[in-house]
């Protein structure tokens, strides 16, 4: 008896933890303060949104959060250059003395900064550096996407051609992460965070 008691706690406490968090990925939970003040922050300050709205956000930082999670198991977390770079914003943070380090809102700025670092790092690699240093791939999308491009050659257009084939590969590294970590959207916490 008691063992079922416990397992419905757990199970009642873990669902009690989820609705207060408005997606997870791979079991970790981004909780919806977390979400709300990076939406605020975008939204110039605004939390007034339709579901609609915070939904599709919500979708654009969960794959923010996926690209994070992929820096983190490459290693880039670790490597010193990110590690002095973070230092030097926490440095440059403490001496505008405007925040407490003991304030969430500290948390989520250094959280912030260390995540975006990560993100930028990870497409630097993933994306970027294959989409301008790979002349073969950038001919052959050219090549098999030619209609979109007509009647203009590769050289006048190459521009266009690497910015749509950093648009292609970091869809298909989207969906390599969506497939790889499980992501689970609480939409009742979202319906609850819409204010319109």
């Amino acid at each position: 008896m008691r063992k079922v008691y416990c397992a419905v706690t757990l199970s009642l406490f873990a669902a009690g933890a989820f609705a207060q968090n408005v997606a997870s990925i791979n079991g970790k939970s981004i909780g919806n303060k977390e979400f709300m003040w990076f939406y605020k922050k975008n939204h110039l300050g605004s939390g007034a949104a339709a579901y609609a709205e915070l939904e599709t956000y919500l979708h654009q930082y969960i794959n923010f959060k996926l690209k994070v999670l992929d820096a983190k198991e490459m290693g880039l977390d670790t490597d010193t250059a990110y590690l002095s770079e973070v230092k030097n914003y926490e440095l440059a943070l403490a001496a505008q003395k405007r925040i407490a380090k003991t304030s969430p809102a500290y948390q989520l700025l250094m959280n912030e900064y260390k995540e975006a670092a990560l993100m930028f790092n990870v497409s630097e690699i993933r994306i970027w550096n294959k989409a301008q240093n790979d002349e073969n791939q950038l001919r052959n999308f050219y090549e098999q996407n030619k209609n979109t491009y007509l009647p203009a050659a590769f050289e006048e257009v190459k521009g266009k051609v690497i910015a749509d084939y950093q648009e292609r590969l970091e869809k298909e590294w989207i969906n390599t992460l969506r497939k790889k970590y499980t992501v689970k959207i609480n939409q009742n916490e979202v319906k609850k965070l819409a204010k319109l």
